[in-house]
């Protein structure tokens, strides 16, 4: 956030410097928006240019990418709005040279003037507010993948295999107890003869008195 607030107030303040250079001297005391805007392509001439045609046109241009590129924080717009302000100064030099064959800056306040300054600073300033800005910064939140739950079996009617699904599968049947009866004669004697019981022991006789004779 403070980058952004950085990052525009810098660019806002070379856009300005950029569009107030024509309104300055450009060379030998010559206002920029006196120089018409095609003389940029095809040379320099003497002709004095309206100020709606002149190199004003491409830093306005310059300063209305700048505001949408702030308002929207469009780190690409506001630094094409340097390249353009640094382009058109740069090509004026060309043209000025072409016909100068200087472009010296004199004591006197011949040569290159202030506008060019600004202009060239203005492109700088306009191009570092553009590096300082974070951008709008996309927050794009993850969406988790929904849960994928299995769908629920469908119930099996009875008597259905839930593996195979074979209607002809039967559940195994529970085996049904043996209810056969049979008869004592059908065990062997061993079995059925009568446990004898032991006799009681006899109880100990008394013993016989000593004979007296």
């Amino acid at each position: 956030m403070i980058r952004n607030v950085l990052g525009s107030a810098v660019a806002l303040i070379g856009a300005a410097a950029a569009v107030y250079s024509p309104f300055q001297a450009w060379y030998d005391g010559r206002h920029g928006s006196a120089y018409r805007i095609q003389d940029l392509f095809g040379g320099i001439t003497t002709t004095k240019a309206a100020v709606a045609g002149s190199i004003l046109l491409p830093f306005a241009f310059a300063a209305l990418l700048t505001v949408v590129g702030v308002l929207l924080r469009s780190r690409m717009m506001v630094a094409l709005a340097g390249l353009v302000t640094l382009g058109f100064a740069v090509l004026w030099m060309v043209r000025q040279y072409q016909v100068s064959s200087s472009l010296a800056l004199s004591s006197n306040g011949s040569g290159l003037g202030q506008g060019v300054a600004n202009a060239l600073g203005g492109g700088v300033l306009l191009l570092v507010g553009a590096a300082l800005m974070n951008g709008r910064g996309s927050r794009r939140v993850q969406q988790q993948p929904a849960p994928q739950y299995a769908p629920e079996p469908a119930p099996v009617p009875y008597g259905q295999d839930p593996y195979t699904q074979d209607p002809s599968y039967a559940p195994y049947a529970q085996p049904e107890a043996d209810t056969a009866t049979f008869s004592s004669s059908d065990l062997p004697p061993e079995l059925t003869a009568p446990d004898p019981s032991p006799s009681p022991p006899s109880p100990p006789s008394p013993p016989s008195p000593p004979n007296k004779d």
